[in-house]
């Protein structure tokens, strides 16, 4: 399968930088980050919930898995076919192979109409996917950003955005309303000061 990447440029990068300094030098440091997107929106959904509370190598092996028995392209229809029994032996646990099922089972009936994101706000698609069991803002936040590329996106939500605006801020701790004015200062291009905010977070070195 072609990777493909969140899109950004120079215009994103200049107006970030003239907005908030610390964090146009480093955007000199690191370059240009290129951060993966799943253009596929159910597949995504599956694949942040596969990822919760499990690290990315763990992640990694069980949507492998799930691929070399289904191929690329999981759908709902798969999904639902195969039952929570079956998708639990990809190595989840029992609870969170229910809810991939009722997520898909959701998309099927057409309880979730994720063929109509594209043309719905942010808020909108959060509070749909959020009625579903499994499915908390971070992870209607990450479809946003890593799939529909939404341009402002910088979730609370998640932990390697707040570990990085404290590395790059120097600051022992980042309270709701701090992040709030960071988050401000990053719009419309919030999404492209993620990418760099979790450069940062995983950096050896800053």
């Amino acid at each position: 399968m072609t990777m493909q990447y969140f899109s950004y440029g120079e215009k994103e990068i200049a107006v970030l930088a003239a907005e908030d300094p610390v964090l146009g030098a480093a955007m000199d440091r690191l370059g240009r980050p290129e951060r993966v997107i799943f253009p596929d929106l159910f597949s995504a959904l599956i694949r942040s919930v596969v990822g919760q509370q499990i690290s990315t190598k763990a992640a990694d092996t069980i949507w492998g898995r799930m691929e070399d028995a289904y191929g690329d392209d999981i759908t709902p229809e798969v999904i639902t076919r195969a039952g929570a029994d079956e998708i639990q032996q990809f190595g989840m646990s029992k609870k969170k192979a229910g809810y991939i099922c009722g997520i898909a089972d959701a998309v099927v009936t057409k309880k979730v109409d994720i063929s109509s994101f594209r043309e719905k706000s942010n808020e909108e698609i959060i509070k749909e996917l959020t009625i579903l069991p499994g499915v908390g803002v971070w992870t209607a936040e990450m479809m946003l950003l890593l799939s529909l590329e939404r341009p402002d996106v910088v979730s609370w939500n998640d932990l390697g955005i707040r570990r990085g605006m404290m590395r790059l801020y120097n600051l022992s701790s980042l309270s709701r309303n701090e992040f709030e004015i960071l988050r401000s200062r990053y719009s419309p291009y919030g999404s492209v000061a993620s990418i760099y905010l979790w450069e940062i977070a995983h950096i050896d070195s800053w």
